[in-house]
C-alpha cells in the first residue's frame, strides 16, 4: 500500500516519461512537473548547454536539488530525467515520497524514438544505439531498485499505457486527486 498520491516516473531517455506523466496527471487530478524542464527553466539555458559548461556532474548536482524539492510537493506526477537514479539520494527521495514507476523500454526502441533528437547530450556520439545499450546495462538495476511498479513502454499508445498504469496504481493503493476523470479504454 502506497498512501501518497505522488507518482514519480523513471526510465531511460525516450521511454515516454513526460508524455505518460502529463496524461496520468490529467487522469488522476494531480499536478504535472518534469525535472528536466524545471532545471532548464531555472537555469535559462538548455540541458546540452549545462552539460557543455558544467559537465555531467554539474548537471547531476542541479538535478538532485530539483528532485529533492519537487518530490516533497504533494499531489504531483513527476517525470524525472533518465539519469536521476544514478544518485542514491534521488532514489531514496523518490522511493520515500511516493510511488515510483519504471517505464522500461528496450534500447532499440529508444533509439528509434530519439535518433533525431539533438537535445540529448549523452546521445551526441557516433553510435547512439550502442550508447543506449550501455546506459540500459548500467541503469536497469537502479531503475528496478527504485521501482514500485514496472511498466513496459514498447509500442503501445500512450493512452493504453496510462490505462494499464492506472490499474497498477489503483491495485497498489496509490491515492487519486480530487478531480479525477476516468481513463480512456484501450
Amino acid at each position: 500500500m502506497i498512501p501518497s498520491s505522488n507518482i514519480f516516473l523513471v526510465g531511460l531517455m525516450g521511454s515516454g516519461k513526460t508524455t505518460i506523466a502529463k496524461l496520468l496527471a490529467k487522469h488522476r487530478g494531480l499536478a504535472f512537473v518534469d525535472s528536466d524542464h524545471e532545471i532548464v527553466s531555472r537555469c535559462g539555458v538548455s540541458i546540452p548547454t549545462i552539460f557543455e559548461i558544467e559537465g555531467e556532474e554539474g548537471f547531476r548536482k542541479r538535478e538532485a536539488c530539483v528532485i529533492d524539492e519537487l518530490s516533497q510537493r504533494q499531489r504531483v506526477v513527476l517525470a524525472t530525467g533518465g539519469g536521476a537514479v544514478l544518485r542514491p539520494e534521488n532514489r531514496a527521495n523518490l522511493k520515500g515520497r511516493g510511488a515510483v514507476v519504471y517505464l522500461r523500454c528496450q534500447p532499440r526502441e529508444l533509439y528509434l524514438r530519439t535518433r533525431h533528437d539533438k537535445n540529448r547530450p549523452l546521445l551526441q556520439t557516433d553510435d547512439p544505439l550502442k550508447k543506449l545499450q550501455e546506459l540500459y546495462a548500467a541503469r536497469h538495476a537502479l531503475y528496478m531498485e527504485a521501482a514500485d511498479i514496472v511498466l513496459d513502454s514498447g509500442r503501445q499508445s500512450a493512452h493504453c499505457l496510462v490505462r494499464r498504469l492506472e490499474n497498477s496504481l489503483d491495485l497498489a493503493g496509490v491515492a487519486r486527486g480530487e478531480k479525477c476523470t476516468p481513463s480512456v479504454a484501450c
